[in-house]
Formats: structure tokens, sequence, C-alpha cells
């Protein structure tokens, strides 16, 4: 009977390794399971803070999206983003996409000091970052996917990769492409994860060329509808009130759905890199977004793929990075 038991235990371990292995492999040695027994409340004190978080500021849920592509964007996803500034480099917090943009950055911060107390020097940022990311699209009403785990933090920013590795607002579908190509995404990606758009808002700077100047002729985009037209040129003059905001999604600007790409077939896209994907000239992208207005789920089901295979982007392990104390600074 002992002996029995014992093949039992050895097969369920092999088992349970076998599967680790295969996870592994298939997501650049990241593991969802990795704090299962090391931080088994992780996943706990970070829902905690982001639920507080994104109910006293339910743009939270957004930004802290949008840290975590805009950290994976550059170098890969290292918690790069989150290093302020020091004598051996500058922050990309400085770089001309992030300065007076990126926030969240004392949520995690929040969440960092909370981990620490109860399971030091375990859970890296870059994975903070990943799961909050995760957190919020489900608690703004989006699809759950699980999260690799297992990413180490750089050592170092990279304030000039930060200038040029993130899409600009103004990007015409070809430079879309070729950025997201470079990181390893396609087409498929790319419009999936421009859904998350579905939640946040942007400031005027990033589209009043639209609305004024936009073939360098000084007159609109002609593919804006004219009353959303009329109501962004009240919220963005011509000059000053740069920070002036809009819904990216007018329609449910807090809910993570699919009334982004529907708004993009109606001429409500608001900024240029989002209504390109429907008028560029790429036939995928166009179609991606008419699939995905009609069909929410299947929206959601590539948008989790996505971020998984963006969450894989060059992940540092092992001994190529450390899991900082505090995010802002390397140990």
């Amino acid at each position: 009977m002992a002996s029995s038991l014992g093949l039992v235990m050895l097969f369920l371990s092999c088992a349970i390794f076998q599967a680790f292995l295969v996870s592994s492999s298939n997501n650049g040695g990241l593991f969802p399971d990795l704090y299962q027994f090391s931080c088994p409340q992780a996943n706990e004190i970070i829902m905690s803070v982001l639920e507080e978080a994104i109910a006293k500021d339910p743009r939270m849920a957004a930004s802290l999206l949008r840290l975590h592509f805009h950290d994976c964007f550059v170098q890969g996803c290292d918690a790069s983003v989150l290093l302020d500034n020091s004598s051996a480099f500058k922050s990309e917090k400085d770089a001309g996409p992030n300065k007076n943009s990126l926030r969240g950055f004392e949520v995690i911060d929040q969440i960092k000091a909370k981990l620490e107390q109860v399971c030091p020097h375990t859970v890296s940022c870059v994975d903070i970052l990943a799961l909050a990311a995760r957190d919020s699209v489900v608690l703004s009403g989006g699809p759950y996917w699980e999260v690799p785990l297992g990413r180490r933090d750089s050592k170092r920013a990279y304030f000039n990769k930060a200038n040029v590795n993130i899409p600009a607002p103004n990007s015409t579908i070809q430079t879309l492409v070729s950025l997201f190509n470079r990181q390893g995404l396609n087409e498929k990606d790319l419009v999936a994860l421009s859904g998350a758009h579905t939640i946040g808002v942007a400031r005027c700077v990033s589209f009043r060329q639209r609305l004024y100047n936009q073939k360098g002729n000084h007159l609109p985009d002609a593919t804006l509808e004219k009353t959303y037209y009329n109501d962004l040129k009240s919220i963005c003059p011509t000059s000053g009130g740069d920070n002036n905001i809009s819904p990216l999604d007018i329609a449910s600007p807090n809910r993570f759905d699919n009334s982004y790409f529907k708004l993009l077939l109606l001429g409500k896209g608001l900024l240029n890199s989002d209504e390109v994907l429907l008028t560029g000239k790429v036939k995928k992208t166009k179609q991606l977004v008419k699939i995905y207005a009609e069909n929410e789920a299947i929206f959601f089901h590539q948008f989790s793929k996505s971020m998984v295979k963006m969450g894989n982007i060059s992940p540092l392990t092992e001994l190529k990075g450390e899991i900082r104390k505090n995010c802002r600074r390397v140990n």
C-alpha cells in the first residue's frame, strides 16, 4: 500500500514537473503558478490594492494597462519604465511618449510595499505590472487570462529607445505595423491590443492635428464624424489646452468592451493611430476592426492571447535581471 502511494506521488510529481516544463517552454521560461508557494497571497494583494485605486479613480485601470504596454515595447518587459533618474541613466519617464502622460506609479509602489512585507524579495516589479494590467482589465469588465510569471527587473532604463519604439498617436498604419512587427507582434495583435483604447483618455496634444491640420493643409481629418469633430473642437482649441482630455471611447469610457471598434466604424475614433486601423488601406486590419465590432467574444479571446504574447517580449530571467526591493531604483 505504502509503495503504491509512493508511486502515485512520484507520478503526480513528474506530471506537475512536465506541465511546468511545457508551460515554461511555451512562454519563454515563464510560468503562471510561479508564486503559488513562494507568495500565495500575491494575487489577492494586487487585486485588493487595484480595487481601491480604480474605485477612487476609474481612469487608473487604463493607466496601468498602458504602463505595461510602454514597458514591454522598450527593450522588452523588464520594468525599466518604473525607474527614476539616476547618475547611471536617464529615466524613460522623461521620454516623449511618457512625459506628463504615464501615470499609476504610486499604485505599483503601494502593491510592491505590501508584497515586500508579506514575501520579501520574491515578486518582481515587472510581474506586478503584468498582473496589474490583467486585473485592471478584469475590474473594468474585460476578459481574464493566465499571466505567465518569472520575469526579472532590469538594472537600467532605456530613454532613447523609449523615444523611438513606442508608437505615436499620429502614426500611419505602415508605422504601426512596422513597430509591432519589430516586437514580434503581427497585425492581429496590433488591432486587438489597440482595443485597449476601449478604456482611458487622451490629451488634446495627441489629437489636435486631426482637428486642424491633418495633412499639412490646415484642414481637419475628413474621416471624423461631423458632430464628434465639433465636440472635440470644444475640448481641444487650436492652441493651448494641451492637457485637456477626451475619452478614447465616448460610448463607455470606463468599461472594457468592443465599443471602441463600433465607434471606429462610425468615424468616432479619437487618435489617428486608431482611425488608420480601418482607413489605412491594410485589408487585414480593416477586416479585424469589423470582426471585433460585431463579436465581442472574438475580440476578448484575441486580446487575451495578444496580451500574453506582448508580456513575453524579451523577458529577463534568472541571473539576467534582479528582483527590485523598490520599483523606482535598482538594488
